[in-house]
């Protein structure tokens, strides 16, 4: 009865593990080869207790894969970026540009999401599949999104420093090269974004600077004076508005 009980409730954790269970990949080879024994079509081998250490794990480093594995880096970059170019540190705190970009990262990676569910989860908890069949399952149409969004130029950097330059794939390089190639990426993209949207409120606040040392009022900051301004130009063009478009249609697909 325990042991049902125990399954049960590692059937209840395995939706939100699965929907970024791409643990495996690194995982230890002692674990991989435990894993290894796995039947596909049938009932996993691993004891309950095992099938919980490995999802336990998965659980502890959800919010890492989260920000490393989908785009809310970029988005959360962007939006600091972009309260700084504003001016707006006290006024837009921490947590709303947090929220804002994890809102957006669910609504960018809600295709993937749906696919894992049904093709990794729902086998898996209908017992056609093993947990490490369900796991590689997951791991393939993130590593479709990660390569998509990757540059060229990140993955060879990536994959020589990993001693994988023989490999001209880039869908067969190991997981830890594409995840790190992408986060090089991702890091790139949000830092060209963020200058774009930088340009036009550091020439208001050039504009502003100029006139107040034209007036000699040099002991006023220009912040104060150019905050305004800065909101009223924002607020002008909807720039809510085109800078979710921008973020949203600077991922590409895959």
């Amino acid at each position: 009865m325990i042991r049902c009980l125990n399954a049960r409730r590692l059937r209840a954790m395995a939706p939100v593990a699965a929907l970024l269970g791409l643990g495996l990949c690194a995982m230890p080879a002692q674990a991989v080869d435990l894993l290894a024994n796995v039947v596909p079509g049938a009932k996993t081998e691993l004891t309950v207790k095992m099938q919980i250490l490995i999802i336990m794990t998965l659980l502890g480093l959800l919010p890492v894969m989260v920000m490393m594995m989908t785009s809310f880096t970029r988005f959360v970059i962007v939006l600091s970026l972009l309260r700084q170019a504003l001016g707006l540190q006290q006024g837009l705190p921490n947590r709303v540009i947090t929220g804002v970009a994890l809102i957006l990262t669910l609504l960018v990676m809600r295709p993937i999401g749906n696919e894992i569910w049904s093709n990794a989860f729902v086998p898996y908890d209908q017992d056609k599949i093993g947990l490490e069949t369900a796991l590689q399952i997951a791991e393939k149409p993130v590593s479709r999104f990660m390569l998509a969004q990757t540059s060229k130029a990140a993955l060879q950097q990536i994959a020589h420093l990993a001693g994988e330059d023989k490999i001209t794939e880039p869908s067969q390089h190991a997981f830890t090269v594409k995840l790190a190639a992408f986060v090089l990426s991702e890091l790139k993209t949000a830092f060209q974004i963020g200058c774009m949207l930088f340009i036009p409120f550091l020439v208001i606040d050039l504009v502003v600077s100029s006139v107040l040392m034209a007036m000699g009022m040099m002991m006023l900051s220009p912040l104060v004076i150019s905050l305004p301004f800065k909101l009223l130009l924002f607020v002008l063009v909807d720039g809510w508005t085109l800078t979710v478009n921008t973020l949203v249609t600077s991922v590409q697909a895959y």
